[in-house]
């Protein structure tokens, strides 16, 4: 029988929680056999390495979001691989010490954890927490559940997704950041990938080259066009592969102010390097850190490179605008 896949968020989401149920970690055994979303395609004594490749995938995004994923030797057993464990301290995952509510917004919050603890933990996630008991692991139903950052899924994932499966053409507008107005684009759609929590499409322009597209650029309605001739290949691999060189080739060089929500969340990006008050990050798009970046404030000061200095720079120039504009509206 063949069974229906799980989405992506939601075996992203059902990790994140399986993880801050437990304070002493999971090994990746223990998470592969039992979190929604892996346990499906895990086989017990047999060969798991495409699931492991998942794995180590699933937790550079889950880090990319800013979820302080930590790795823990099994006591005994430093440096043995096979035996890691993985958690998510709830206190590095808790809000400041000095954001407050008022009664009322408490009452609200309240509410809301009633029945947001009942949706997030689903019965897969119950039976899920039971066979990790009946492994011998502590493990604990989240008081308030995970209140996941996740993308939920573009509006045009499902059109993308018909037309890859369909094997036709697609056209859709496409608005870059900084142009006024979308550019028609019509394209061959190979593959719907998730990177660093995002969906991006790999497919070739009619008549172009093969690009990747992020689907939050993706404006209007995506229609469908004639059958299209698809070479073989794994598209999906191809495309995080040239998504990963992308990462690995651009690197920017910040000044951070220690201590801060900036210095926290930046020192658990996938790879980060943190020297006293200075950083190293990779990045994919300029303009998605440049969001990022700019939303930290005067908390950190880009060095380089150039390009996303003056993205940051042009971002708080608008807000520095439009604070004026309302100041004397």
């Amino acid at each position: 029988m063949t069974q229906t896949a799980v989405p992506v968020e939601e075996r992203l989401f059902s990790l994140v929680l399986a993880l801050l149920a437990t304070e002493t970690g999971l090994t990746k055994n223990e998470i592969l056999s039992t979190v929604q979303g892996y346990r499906q395609r895990f086989k017990s004594g047999g060969d798991n390495a495409n699931l492991e490749r998942q794995f180590e995938r699933d937790k550079d995004d889950i880090r990319d979001l800013g979820v302080p994923l930590e790795t823990l030797d099994s006591p005994g057993e430093v440096g043995n691989n096979q035996t890691l464990r993985y958690r998510i301290p709830k206190g590095a995952y808790e809000l400041p010490a000095d954001v407050t509510f008022t009664p009322d917004e408490t009452a609200l919050l309240n509410l809301a954890a009633m029945v947001w603890r009942e949706g997030s933990l689903s019965g897969e996630s119950r039976r899920a927490l039971l066979k990790l008991r009946s492994m011998g692991v502590e493990a604990e139903e989240p008081l308030l559940g995970y209140a996941p950052r996740l993308r939920l899924r573009d509006p045009a994932f499902e059109p993308l997704n018909s037309a890859i499966e369909k094997r036709l053409t697609v056209r859709f507008g496409y608005l870059k950041p900084g142009e006024e107005r979308a550019s028609d684009r019509e394209v061959i759609p190979l593959a719907l990938v998730q990177y660093q929590g995002r969906w991006h499409l790999s497919g070739e322009e009619i008549g172009g080259d093969r690009k990747t597209f992020l689907l939050r650029r993706i404006v209007g309605a995506v229609t469908t066009g004639k059958a299209a001739t698809v070479r073989d290949g794994d598209h999906a691999a191809e495309a995080l592969a040239g998504l990963e060189a992308v990462w690995e080739a651009n690197v920017a060089e910040l000044e951070i102010v220690g201590g801060t929500d900036a210095a926290t969340r930046l020192a658990h990006r996938r790879r980060a390097e943190i020297t006293g008050d200075r950083a190293i990050v990779h990045f994919v798009d300029v303009n998605i850190l440049a969001d990022e970046l700019a939303g930290f404030g005067p908390e950190v000061l880009v060095l380089s490179p150039p390009t996303l200095r003056d993205a940051v720079r042009d971002r708080l120039a608008r807000v520095a605008a439009d604070h004026e504009a309302s100041s004397h509206g």
